[in-house]
């Protein structure tokens, strides 16, 4: 390879420099020079020492990198030395940084973020929506590199939810988006979380409250017409033992037999299916553990207590509960599984007979204050029973009164 005389490249020089049988070097300054090959091609390079060893870096192409650019890289260079690093050192990490960024896709930290929280015991409920949320996510956004994805991109998939009139599960899902972006800051593979920037982008759902009946003659009716339910006794029993209990519906139907202890009168959700992630015990009244009993004869041969229909496998569905009540005539907007734990919560509350803090626990709901949360634990479970026994009597009573329509 031949060296050329030192002289300090123009543009005009470059352009008139034509290649020859062996590839030459035509020098700049401070280090610089173009290495022009036989096929005309014209490579920067810049030659610098680095302990003693001489080392090259390349700048680029020309014209693609022009003269100017040339120096300025060469001057970057020039500066990582005097601040002792070493430029091909520093290129190859971040290059390998840059190859890292890329694999590191949405898609792929969504898989890992998901896994992280089954492993933690999270509810499968909440596993199913959250794996539907990173799905409709990962359509549009999957195969970028979380490093890389912008609120704008962000924006995409979420207006296609908020477009269906789905304004509640948008949010939820930016919110879904977010755990995966704050997953990957821990990781130190993103530097921000860009659902921030679409805090007030999204459509704000109004607040629905869960339909439910709380007024005595309603909720007698109610209970009325589900024992004259004629569909399957174990959906019949599913309803009179959610009016009873004050359970969740999704704690009731995916029971196991083993949960309930009918000798002691306690049927415990256990964690891993309790919504707050912390067992909750139920005292069962007398009726209940009549129910339980009917019960047992028909699906105690299994390991769920409430069955679905086509698999001994699988559980009853909330849709089943709900088309239940539309089927006795009690609207959408009138009632639903959930609103039992309503009708209880209230009737109990306005009785002024019990303290309102086993009504809370008798609702499993968790007290934000964690030292009143760790004294709270272990109270009012006599009283819980006695509440759990005068209110199986109260719907026996509003039951039987026929005097209000």
């Amino acid at each position: 390879m031949e060296d050329t005389p030192m002289t300090v490249l123009s543009d005009a020089r470059i352009r008139a420099l034509k290649p020859k049988e062996k590839p030459f070097k035509q020098a700049d300054f401070d280090g610089l020079y173009l290495l022009v090959n036989p096929n005309g091609s014209k490579l920067w390079r810049f030659k610098y020492r680095w302990f003693g060893k001489e080392k090259l870096l390349a700048l680029g192409k020309y014209p693609d990198v022009g003269l100017a650019d040339a120096r300025r890289k060469r001057d970057e260079a020039r500066s990582q030395i005097a601040t002792g690093e070493d430029p091909a050192g520093a290129r190859k990490r971040q290059k390998a940084k840059s190859t890292a960024e890329q694999n590191e896709t949405f898609v792929k930290l969504a898989a890992e973020l998901l896994e992280k929280k089954r492993r933690e015991g999270r509810a499968q409920a909440t596993l199913q929506k959250t794996e539907w949320f990173h799905r409709l996510l990962s359509a549009d956004i999957g195969a970028m590199p979380v490093s890389q994805i912008t609120a704008q991109d962000l924006l995409v998939p979420l207006r296609k939810l908020e477009k269906k009139g789905n304004h509640e599960s948008a949010v939820r899902m930016r919110s879904a988006a977010g755990a995966v972006f704050r997953y990957a800051i821990a990781l130190g593979l993103a530097d921000n979380d860009p659902t921030y920037g679409l805090k007030d982008a999204l459509i704000r759902p109004t607040a629905r409250h869960r339909a439910a009946i709380t007024d005595r003659s309603g909720v007698g009716a109610l209970m009325r017409a589900v024992d004259g339910f004629s569909g399957q006794r174990t959906t019949q029993l599913a309803l009179q033992l959610l009016a009873l209990t004050a359970l969740r519906p999704g704690e009731l139907r995916m029971a196991d037999w083993e949960e309930i202890d009918e000798a002691a009168a306690v049927w415990t959700v256990p964690a891993h299916r309790a919504k707050m992630r912390r067992p909750h015990a139920v005292p069962l009244s007398r009726q209940a553990l009549a129910l339980v009993k009917d019960l047992r004869a028909l699906t105690g041969w299994g390991r769920l207590v409430f069955p679905s229909v086509r698999s001994s496998q699988r559980c009853m569905s909330e849709n089943t509960l709900n088309a239940a009540l539309r089927r006795l005539g009690y609207g959408k907007e009138e009632m639903s599984s959930h609103g039992f734990r309503a009708m209880f919560s209230t009737l109990a509350n306005e009785s002024g007979l019990w303290h309102p803090d086993a009504v809370e626990r008798a609702l499993a709901h968790v007290e934000k204050n964690e030292i009143r949360r760790a004294y709270a634990r272990g109270q009012h479970w006599d009283e819980r029973v006695e509440l759990a026994q005068w209110w199986a009597d109260q719907l026996d009573e509003m039951k039987a009164d026929r005097t209000q329509p």
